[in-house]
């Protein structure tokens, strides 16, 4: 497998794997559980912005040829943090009130 070939392959794997684990996430009914996928979907698309730095550090294209793709990205993991910070914020327990006499 080429340099070229590898790194393409990952970049097909993590931009893959973004959108299956939001749907898993979604699917599952604790949101401690719903949070770790939207985090891993989070993982795997900075996975992709580093592909697309490595792509341009072996000099296969220009920064300006990827500029849009991270771009793209950037709000994708803005969108997946925001998620799950509002699905954490839901998993907090309410106070708990005891009489002490």
């Amino acid at each position: 497998m080429t340099g070229k070939s590898a790194v393409r392959d990952q970049l097909d794997r993590a931009s893959t794997s973004i959108p299956l684990n939001i749907a898993e996430g979604n699917a599952k009914r604790s949101l401690r559980d719903r949070c770790r996928y939207l985090d891993a979907a989070c993982g795997s698309a900075l996975e992709c912005a580093a592909c697309l730095d490595v792509i341009v550090a072996k000099g296969l294209l220009q920064a300006s040829d990827v500029e849009c793709g991270k771009g793209k990205l950037r709000r994708i993991v803005s969108m997946l943090i925001r998620l799950a910070e509002s699905t954490a914020d839901r998993m907090q327990e309410e106070k708990a009130e005891y009489d002490y006499d």
